[in-house]
């Protein structure tokens, strides 16, 4: 049986912001010696990516708040990320709501301002799922240790 350790976080933004998931990240990596530093850079860069595009796109105002649970096992890092901001199908232009995975992005060419947040997570992580449940958008990102 694999050994996992699980954190969680709870955010509100504003006022937290990304420097919270870094914050809690550092913990994580204390802790799990087993990653390589490729597998945590790929992870906490796909992360960070991920919980950013919340609460830059998803807050229509009212602010966002996030659940963030984090697995680390002998085999992947696995987050999940649940929040309340708007639609995030429209926002990310992702599959409809309630498919398993996320439409492959391209990176845009080097002048456009926007549009990597997908591709990127996507470039750095094994699997990236997204759905919604009534209120709330999830996101669910798995990358396999390579080492």
């Amino acid at each position: 049986m694999a050994n996992i350790s699980t954190h969680t976080l709870t955010l509100v933004s504003p006022p937290d912001d990304v420097n919270a998931v870094h914050a809690l990240l550092e913990t994580v990596w204390a802790d799990a010696t087993h990653v390589s530093a490729t597998d945590r850079c790929s992870f906490e860069t796909a992360l960070i990516e991920l919980a950013s595009n919340v609460f830059r796109h998803a807050d229509t105002g009212s602010g966002v708040t996030c659940g963030l649970r984090l697995e680390v096992s002998d085999v992947s890092l696995d987050a999940r990320l649940s929040d309340t901001g708007a639609t995030s199908k429209e926002l990310f232009a992702v599959k409809i709501p309630g498919s398993a995975g996320v439409d492959a992005r391209e990176m845009p060419d080097g002048l456009s301002e926007s549009g990597r947040g997908i591709a990127l997570i996507q470039a750095l992580v094994d699997e990236l799922e997204y759905s919604r449940d009534g209120d709330l958008n999830h996101w669910h990102i798995v990358r396999a240790l390579r080492s």
